[in-house]
């Protein structure tokens, strides 16, 4: 007999051998699985058979068994498996905008392991749900769902404990969830949605999350807050704040963030992570950061904090004078003889094959130790050679023959720091910390690191994220990270902030990762952050309006790391500033067109945003040109576009200023904006002479005469 799952949205029909026979969407009346694909809803795997009688008939290896029988009574599946005798005992909980599968416990009998001195069953993983779903126009790999303008089907997970996957097949692909032991097996849940589109959907979505107590990711994705960029500081002093609310305001932020260095003592890269110590410009500590943090309220920015909350730095008191024992070990190794203090040679009992042997990396964890190693043997006696011992400022001391020690997991950014261990209590008296400081008043985050957990990564990631933000006195307007799993959707709305990119490659770098994620990233419903971009000496006008345009045409924000040093040595801050001004304008207002937004995208061409003479803005597409015969270390840029059958020149000096030579005549016109202030034009023999130094806009003759000009443009 068939067992019938529902609810307003779907129905799901499963046969008594637990093969899914239809999925269909009411709404829409369509058929959702793939045809034929024969491929049970559940299983259950062990790492060997472990009943005595299959053991001796199948080989011993990790081994898959697919269920093979179903019933139903009431809110409860049973579910039977081949070969092995025992069962399952699934819930459901069907919602109106979802179905839930909980494995509940395991029925075994008193035949299923006879006589063997074990907690049974020994299920090493269990598959919760896995349906073999169509191929649509998108798919999320993220959000893992598959979905079009009229269906979306979604297997999610209501914990970061479940391993939420998909594996693509031809035309189809098996969306699975599963359970694993160690992390949570029984109690661990999965959920099915189904729903008519991508609204439909987010609908849907939300009531899951709003029922289940979990981070509102709809509710952020929806809000206006996701489309404004960012003003990043590392550095937040008392007597900075006023300069640094001022210069965000002129570049029209109505975010900023903060980085953890500016509230906390700084070493060296990452090295005093996990202290979390107020520095000296927080005498009183949470007090003087709230004071801090409602002074940039006040002024009507919306301030972020900015941590890395799964590092443990090398001088921090958690590994001087004596390593915690809570820091992540991605191999043991036991000593195979005693190690007294002045031994250079560590013997252990285990192969050192595929050892780390990074310079910065060789270091061993044994008790409070640390030891820096120079080589090892690779045969017996297996040995750790030339090392130095009570490295990282530890105590050196003796340890016994038998000590279980190994390789710390050195964070491959710097090695400045340790991950810590995500199974342990280190985690939460970290999270601790870092939630502390953004209760301070701080209302959205940026999770860096997030990557440095233990495997499995898709479970840890998440829930190392998870243990922050479920301690914020506050739901986030909305969260970034580094890294992300699957449970991260709902805390992640932001998506992830692409790293620095140099000034010379900027443009080439923003078409190819962010333009291109971004089309991705769609499919998870999520849009993403342009930044990270690092405010330069050399940053001007042309790289912002390059990366903010494509950003903004994506409906995405962008993220400045500003320094006020370099705000202050850059020529062209007054008008770096009025660019991004202008494009979070736009995105504020909503401004842009899709046939604008369309534009674009393109990579290959370039836009400018102009306020025109009546103060209304303009987009226009301009070209870059170069002097003719100069090479581009002349310090003038210069952008041709045209308007109103009127061809005209953005010009700007990118070190300060000069007097330069157009070859050009006829009357022109130089001013500062469009219809405002008019500048000096000197005409002289055989041309003009005029000032270069902020942007300004040259324009009164054909554009075959000023690209002309402009090829021939030098120095007076």
């Amino acid at each position: 007999m068939n067992v019938i799952i529902e609810n307003e949205l779907l129905r799901l029909t499963v046969g008594d051998d637990c093969v899914p026979k239809s999925l269909i969407c009411k709404r829409s009346g369509e058929e959702l699985l793939y045809e034929n694909a024969n491929i049970p809803l559940f299983s259950l795997t062990e790492e060997r058979p472990y009943n005595n009688e299959i053991k001796l008939a199948h080989p011993n290896k990790r081994t898959v068994f697919k269920a093979n029988s179903l019933s139903r009574r009431g809110d409860r599946l049973t579910v039977g498996f081949e070969k092995v005798g025992f069962k399952a005992e699934v819930s459901i909980i069907e919602r109106p905008t979802y179905v839930t599968f909980r494995l509940e416990d395991f029925i075994v009998g008193p035949d299923d392991f006879p006589d063997l001195s074990m907690t049974p069953p020994p299920v090493s993983e269990f598959c919760l749900l896995q349906l073999p779903i169509k191929k649509r126009e998108r798919f999320g790999e993220w959000l893992n769902i598959v979905w079009d303008d009229k269906t979306a089907v979604c297997v999610t997970a209501d914990s970061p404990y479940a391993r939420v996957d998909a594996e693509e097949r031809d035309g189809f692909y098996i969306m699975k969830a599963d359970a694993i032991r160690g992390i949570r097996l029984k109690g661990c849940a999965a959920s099915l949605i189904v729903s008519p589109g991508k609204e439909a959907f987010l609908d849907a979505m939300d009531s899951f999350e709003r029922e289940n107590s979990l981070p509102l990711g709809v509710e952020s994705r929806r809000s206006d807050d996701i489309n404004r960029s960012v003003y990043w500081t590392p550095t937040l002093a008392p007597d900075e704040i006023d300069k640094h609310i001022e210069r965000a305001l002129q570049g029209g932020f109505e975010f900023m963030l903060v980085y953890y260095t500016a509230l906390f003592c700084e070493g060296e890269g990452y090295t005093l992570c996990g202290n979390y110590d107020f520095n000296n410009d927080y005498p009183d500590g949470y007090e003087s950061v709230r004071a801090a943090i409602a002074k940039i309220k006040a002024a009507g920015i919306i301030p972020g904090l900015h941590v890395l909350q799964t590092h443990i730095g090398i001088k921090s008191r958690y590994v001087t004078p004596r390593a915690d024992h809570r820091l992540r070990l991605v191999r043991h190794f036991t000593l195979a003889k005693a190690l007294g203090r002045d031994d250079t040679t560590l013997y252990v009992e285990q192969s050192t094959e595929g050892t780390v042997m990074h310079p910065n990396c060789r270091v061993l964890q044994f008790g409070g130790e640390m030891i820096r190693y120079e080589s090892y043997t690779t045969e017996p006696p297996y040995a750790f050679l030339g090392c130095e011992r009570g490295c990282f400022g530890t105590d050196i001391t003796e340890h016994e023959m038998g000590t279980i020690g190994g390789i710390p997991d050195i964070s491959e950014y710097g090695a400045t720091s340790i991950y810590l261990d995500q199974d342990t209590s280190l985690a939460d008296e970290v999270a601790e910390k870092i939630a502390k400081a953004y209760n301070a008043g701080f209302e959205f985050a940026y999770f860096d690191g997030s990557e440095g957990t233990n495997p499995p990564f898709e479970i840890y990631v998440p829930m190392a994220q998870y243990r922050v933000y479920k301690r914020f006195g506050r739901s986030p307007r909305f969260c970034e990270g580094a890294a992300k799993a699957h449970f991260s959707w709902h805390m992640l709305s932001g998506g992830n902030a692409f790293d620095i990119f140099p000034t010379d490659i900027f443009k080439k770098m923003i078409a190819k990762h962010p333009l291109e994620e971004i089309e991705r990233m769609r499919n998870d419903m999520t849009r993403i952050n342009f930044g990270w971009w690092a405010y330069r000496e050399d940053t001007m006008p042309d790289i912002i309006e390059y990366g903010t345009s494509k950003a903004a045409a994506c409906d995405c924000p962008v993220a400045v790391q500003i320094s006020l040093g370099a705000l202050d040595t850059n020529p062209r801050t007054a008008d770096n500033l009025e660019v991004y001004r202008r494009w979070e304008d736009v995105r504020r207002k909503k401004w842009l067109s899709d046939e604008q937004k369309a534009l674009l995208k393109d990579s290959e061409r370039e836009f400018t945003l102009l306020v025109n003479e009546s103060g209304d803005y303009e987009l226009v597409k301009c070209q870059r040109i170069l002097p003719e015969g100069v090479s581009e270390s002349l310090p003038i840029c210069a952008y041709i576009f045209e308007r109103a059958g009127k061809a005209y020149a953005s010009v700007w000096h990118t070190k300060g200023s000069d007097r330069v030579f157009l070859p050009i005549s006829g009357d022109l016109t130089y001013e500062r904006e469009l219809g405002g202030e008019r500048l000096t034009i000197d005409k002289t023999d055989g041309g003009i002479e005029i000032t270069v130094s902020d942007r300004g806009y040259l324009h009164g003759c054909d554009i075959k005469e000023l690209v002309s000009a402009l090829e021939r443009i030098h120095i007076v």
